[in-house]
C-alpha cells in the first residue's frame, strides 16, 4: 500500500476550464520588492506542510503539490473560516471508486506565505474532505497549494534542512553543480521524459508528471496505451485515495529511473489498476508520475517560467528505497489527531503475522508512547530494516486492557 499518498494523479478539469484563459505562467503571488523568502516547511510521511494566511486568518496547514493546478481548500469548514466568496459549485471527477465529488469555486482569496509573499487567487473548496489528510498526517491539513505558488516564483526544495527558498524570476537561476532538466508545463503541471527500466536490459522513455504531492517514490500508470505486464513479484496493493475513492493496484520494484544523468536503481514503483487510472479519460498524455521519495533524493529547483528543473544530489542521494515493514496502515484519530488506530492490514505482513487487526489502537512503539511521537517518526521506525523486532503495545478493538507484541518487520518488496 501507499497510504494514500496517491492523491491527486488527475487535473481538476472542470476547475481548469474556468482558468483556461489566463497566461501559462501568470504570476498569482509577489514578494514585493524581496529577492528571496525562505519558507521552513515540516516534511511528514513524504509531504511538504507549509503554514498559510487566507484572508487574515490562520495560520492553515496546506501541502505543496505540484501535482495540483488550482488552489485547493479540503477542509469544507474553512469556507466560513476564512469568509469566502462563493461563485459557483461544479462537479469534479477523478480516479478511484466512488461517486463524483462537489467543490464550490470563489474568485479572490487573499493569501500570504511567510514574511514577504501575498498575492489574490481564486480556489476551490470542496464539500468534503474526501481525503482527510489531517489523519494520514497527524496534523490538521486544511488544503494544497500547487500552480500558483510554483508560477510566481524559482522555487528550491531542500529536502535536508526542510526549507523551500522563493526567489524572484526575473534573474533566473544560477546553477552551481548538478543538472538542468527540461521540463514542460502543461495544464499547470510540471511534466518530464525519464528513462525506466521495469527489467534489466529494458529500458524506456516515460513521461511523467512531477508530483510533490505525492510522497511515493513512482506511480506507472500506462505503457503507451495498455497496462504494464506485472508478474509474480509485485504484490496487490491499496495504493491511496483518488478524487472518487480508493485506488487499487500492484507495488513492486523496478530495475532503474534515469532523469537526466542521474539514476536511481531498484526505485519502489505502483502500478495503479488500469481501468482506475489511465483508462480514465485524460487530457494530457503521460506515463505516470514520480513523488517525493525519488526528489528527496535532490536538492531540486522549479523555474516554471524557463521551463527548467535543477537536480543536484543530497545528502539523501543514495539512501535505498524502503516501504513499510509493518503491513500497518495508520491513520490518527480523536480531537487532537492524538490517538492512532490500524486502519488496515496487509494480508501476509508482519502485523498480520502477530495478530494486529483493523480497529486496533497502537499505545507504544519501543515503550515510547504514541503521544510523544508524530507519524513521521513512527514511519521511519516501520521502514527502519528487514527482520528487526518492533515492541508494540496495542489496545485490542472492544478491549479495556493493551496486550504487548513484537512484531517483526518483514520486507516484502
Amino acid at each position: 500500500m501507499l497510504k494514500r499518498l496517491n492523491i491527486f494523479l488527475v487535473l481538476l478539469l472542470g476547475l481548469t476550464l474556468l482558468l483556461r484563459h489566463e497566461p501559462a505562467c501568470s504570476q498569482a503571488l509577489s514578494m514585493g520588492k524581496r529577492k528571496r523568502e525562505m519558507i521552513e516547511f515540516k516534511n511528514i510521511k513524504n509531504l511538504i506542510i507549509i503554514p498559510l494566511f487566507i484572508n487574515n486568518k490562520g495560520p492553515f496547514n496546506f501541502v505543496v503539490d505540484t501535482g495540483v493546478g488550482l488552489f485547493l481548500i479540503t477542509d469544507p469548514a474553512l469556507k466560513d473560516s476564512v469568509n469566502a466568496d462563493i461563485l459557483r459549485s461544479i462537479k469534479i471527477s477523478g480516479f478511484g471508486e466512488g461517486e463524483e465529488l462537489t467543490a464550490y469555486v470563489t474568485p479572490a482569496l487573499n493569501i500570504s506565505i511567510g514574511n514577504n509573499i501575498t498575492g489574490i487567487v481564486p480556489a476551490a473548496i470542496l464539500t468534503k474532505d474526501a481525503f482527510n489528510l489531517s489523519s494520514y498526517a497527524g496534523i490538521p491539513i486544511h488544503g494544497l497549494i500547487g500552480y500558483e505558488f510554483f508560477s510566481s516564483f524559482i522555487v528550491r526544495i531542500n529536502y535536508f534542512t526542510n526549507v523551500l527558498t522563493a526567489y524572484r524570476p526575473e534573474g533566473g537561476y544560477i546553477l552551481k553543480k548538478g543538472f538542468r532538466v527540461p521540463i514542460t508545463i502543461e495544464e499547470r503541471k510540471p511534466y518530464l521524459v525519464s528513462e525506466i527500466a521495469i527489467s534489466p536490459g529494458k529500458k524506456a522513455k516515460s513521461k511523467l508528471i512531477i508530483d510533490t504531492g505525492a510522497g511515493h517514490p513512482l506511480s506507472l500508470e500506462t505503457d503507451d496505451g495498455k497496462p504494464f505486464n506485472i508478474d509474480e513479484k509485485y504484490i496487490a496493493a491499496n495504493l491511496g485515495v483518488g478524487l472518487a475513492g480508493n485506488i487499487k493496484g500492484y507495488l513492486g520494484r523496478i530495475n532503474s529511473l534515469k532523469i537526466g544523468r542521474y539514476e536511481l536503481k531498484d526505485v519502489i514503483s505502483a502500478f495503479p489498476n488500469y481501468d482506475e487510472a489511465a483508462g480514465k479519460a485524460l487530457s494530457v498524455n503521460r506515463n505516470g508520475n514520480i513523488g517525493n521519495s525519488v526528489l528527496k533524493h535532490f536538492n531540486v529547483v522549479f523555474d516554471y517560467s524557463r521551463k527548467l528543473m535543477y537536480l543536484r544530489p543530497s545528502l539523501k542521494y543514495n539512501e535505498p528505497f524502503e516501504h513499510d515493514m509493518s503491513g500497518m496502515e495508520l491513520v490518527a484519530a480523536g480531537k487532537e489527531l492524538d490517538h492512532i488506530m490500524i486502519a488496515r492490514i496487509e494480508k501476509g505482513s508482519a502485523a498480520d503475522d502477530v495478530g494486529l487487526e483493523e480497529g486496533d489502537e497502537i499505545v507504544a512503539v519501543n515503550f515510547k508512547p504514541v503521544k510523544q511521537m508524530n507519524l513521521q517518526e513512527m514511519d521511519e521506525v516501520f521502514r527502519s530494516r528487514d527482520g528487526r523486532g518492533i515492541v508494540i503495545e496495542v489496545l485490542p478493538k472492544g478491549e479495556k486492557n493493551t496486550d504487548r507484541v513484537i512484531l517483526t518487520l518483514k520486507r516484502r518488496i
